[in-house]
């Protein structure tokens, strides 16, 4: 996986055969900001632009920049992935939650890009 970090900011990039161009999108964030180059120098001054833009637009309308998580996560697994997963909690001596941080932060650590600061 191709990634770039810029100012405390990760994007995954990818290659456009067809346009031949490079194009990424800032990662982490629920706003869509998107940027290309035609060469990686190209794509790295995007980038740059791109978060800088993204920090002086948030700052102009008087909003602060989406930077770190909060910690709390929802979403939905199958009811047998559920039953599971509170089973192997409990016979580790861990809540539910407590045991899912420990096997989110090791499917994590596959990923040298996620282990960077936010």
């Amino acid at each position: 996986m191709n990634t770039m970090t810029y100012n405390g900011y990760h994007a995954r990039i990818e290659f456009d055969a067809e346009d031949e161009l490079f194009f990424g999108r800032i990662a982490g964030i629920s706003d869509v900001v998107g940027f290309h180059g035609d060469s990686v120098g190209e794509l790295k001054k995007a980038f740059n632009e791109a978060v800088d833009d993204y920090l002086e637009a948030r700052k102009s309308i008087g909003k602060e920049p989406q930077r770190p998580y909060s910690g709390k996560m929802m979403f939905r697994v199958a009811p047998e992935v559920h039953r599971r997963a509170a089973l192997a909690a409990e016979l580790s001596g861990k809540s539910l939650n407590q045991w899912a941080e420990e096997a989110l932060e090791e499917a994590a650590a596959h990923f040298p890009e996620a282990r960077l600061s936010a």
